[in-house]
């Protein structure tokens, strides 16, 4: 996948799944808090309305309760061939009394005794739905809504209050009563009924039958609610979402305080969802944000870094290639990109002056060792001409010109023809046995020297031409200015992992200013070992390039009492 796609994905998974996840998670946590808020709302309202119902339909019972008493209602049912004058009317009349009640009747067992207004005949009583339920109910009233008594279809819906009456003395059933009650108390009651806009409430029976509505539109329905016939642990009260006649809405149920009523809050979810469409369209804002942002910074940032990076890639497959081509960029963005380009060209152009040195070096060692090839001539003339001086000094009977002769040769063959660096420490100290040998037919006997090395150093490897600097130096000006005769005395020291090179002098010594002022012209004032590029302070550093800043030489002198000087090398074996 290129690095492109990959940055996306990453903006996608980082940016817009959580965007959307909160927006979503807020929107239905936000729905189904308004929902659980709206239900408790609806309970709260349903309480109320229930005991506004209960208060209405109890006055219009507790009218009954005290009629049925009463001993002109019962004096004639107890006598059905009783004739009922007209102050009895009067009385009974005045018994069932309420500004609700429309009409009422009186039944024996088999015929209708007594009405006020229309009642029904005794026929016609014994088949309505709720006669099998008024007898059950054994003297307790019960009621039938308009929509459940048939009534809601007429010019003139009722509710109706039915109860058996019973013996005031035997308690035995002589009778009933019904009573037809307007349907404006079920008005009056669900008119103060607090409903969210476009929602309703109903009273609804067990048998689903639609008792009365707020809307008053609805009365006489069917309905097919599942908590109508459910066992619910929570009291029978509880809310869900589903839909009805037609539209998704917020349910919510409250058990009256009838025992074969329920009361029923309707509304349309649309209702309760224009509450959290301002969260849904945060969300969706946020989302198109989101997006545009990710566009943007695609299209600003990310095209810009891609580009800078592939720019790099074929640069750098450039040169793989050898070509040392520099980064244009045509957009200068003031970031990391333009470090990474600006870095990359410095590098190309540093590569390309290192390849054009290297180049130029390659040239000069081979003409170097061109004309090492032709130095090697001088060597081999030199070698022959101290063999033929050699051999007239032996023929003429001079052994002191052919031994200095011979030194000289195996000192010049240590010195010039030897190509490694690094020589065993016995070669090197033979190397300054012949050096001593040579300055000894020039001093006389002006100087002795002594050389003590351990057999079991004798082999280690150490830098070539380290020692012989150092017995030169001591020579010149240590040695050379004494009226007596001199010491130069040179031992060498196991130091656990490192070897110890001690030469010393007992010549006049120096001060602390002297040895300052030797070693700052070692290299640049002293004729002597300027030409041959040796001394203290070119063995020092030769020491120090070669093994590490540990080893060197060092110097310990004092005024009449001689020098010392000390060399420290490395334990390397062959």
């Amino acid at each position: 996948m290129k690095l492109r796609r990959k940055i996306l994905l990453a903006i996608i998974l980082l940016v817009f799944i959580p965007v959307i996840l909160m927006g979503s998670i807020s929107y239905y946590s936000f729905s189904n808090t308004m929902e659980k808020k709206s239900s408790n709302f609806y309970w709260v309202s349903l309480l109320e309305t229930d005991r506004k119902l209960k208060f209405a339909l109890s006055e219009v019972t507790t009218t009954s309760n005290s009629a049925i008493t009463q001993p002109a209602i019962q004096k004639i049912l107890k006598q059905p061939d009783f004739v009922v004058t007209y102050e009895q009317r009067q009385v009974i009349n005045n018994l069932i009394n309420h500004p609700m009640i429309t009409s009422f009747g009186i039944y024996s067992k088999d015929q209708l005794l007594y009405e006020y207004n229309d009642s029904m005949s005794s026929e016609e009583l014994s088949r309505q739905s709720w006669f099998e339920a008024m007898k059950a109910a054994d003297g307790r009233p019960i009621w039938s809504g308009p929509g459940e008594n048939g009534s809601s279809d007429s010019e003139k819906p009722v509710l109706i209050q039915a109860r058996i009456i019973k013996d005031y003395y035997s308690l035995e059933d002589i009778g009933a009563l019904v009573i037809y009650v307007k349907p404006d108390i079920l008005d009056q009651v669900f008119w103060d009924a607090v409903t969210l806009k476009q929602g309703d409430i109903l009273l609804v029976n067990k048998q689903g039958n639609i008792v009365f509505d707020k809307s008053g539109i609805h009365i006489g329905e069917r309905t097919d609610f599942p908590f109508l016939s459910d066992e619910d642990t929570n009291n029978g009260k509880g809310y869900y979402t589903d839909k009805y006649l037609g539209e998704k809405s917020l349910i919510t149920y409250l058990p009256s305080h009838n025992k074969d009523w329920y009361l029923v809050a309707i509304t349309p979810s649309k209702m309760i969802a224009s509450e959290s469409i301002s969260i849904r369209n945060i969300a969706v804002v946020l989302v198109l944000m989101s997006l545009i942002s990710a566009f943007l910074f695609d299209r600003y940032f990310v095209r810009r870094l891609v580009l800078s990076i592939i720019s790099a890639v074929n640069g750098m497959k450039r040169v793989q290639q050898g070509i040392f081509v520099p980064i244009t960029s045509s957009v200068k963005s003031e970031d990391e990109t333009d470090l990474l380009i600006d870095g990359f060209n410095r590098m190309s152009t540093q590569i390309t002056e290192l390849i054009q040195q290297v180049q130029t070096e390659q040239a000069r060692k081979k003409e170097v060792e061109l004309q090492a090839l032709v130095a090697q001539i001088n060597p081999h003339f030199i070698y022959n001409s101290l063999e033929s001086i050699n051999s007239m000094a032996v023929l003429q009977g001079n052994k002191d010109i052919s031994k200095m002769v011979v030194s000289l040769g195996k000192l010049l063959r240590i010195s010039i023809s030897e190509n490694q660096e690094l020589i065993p420490l016995t070669m090197e100290l033979e190397h300054v046995r012949h050096y001593m040998d040579i300055q000894k037919y020039r001093f006389e006997d002006k100087f002795s020297y002594e050389i003590d090395i351990p057999e079991s150093l004798r082999y280690y490897m150490t830098q070539k031409l380290i020692v012989q600097p150092i017995v030169e130096n001591a020579l010149y000006h240590a040695i050379e200015p004494m009226e007596e005769s001199g010491v130069i005395s040179i031992t060498v020291h196991d130091d656990h992992r490192d070897i110890i090179i001690d030469v010393s002098d007992n010549g006049p010594g120096f001060d602390g200013n002297t040895l300052l002022e030797l070693w700052s012209k070692d290299r640049s004032n002293m004729k002597k070992y300027r030409e041959n590029g040796v001394g203290l302070k070119n063995v020092h550093e030769r020491l120090n390039i070669r093994f590490g800043g540990y080893y060197g030489i060092m110097i310990c002198s004092s005024p009449g009492f001689g020098s010392i000087i000390r060399i420290r090398i490395p334990k390397i074996t062959p």
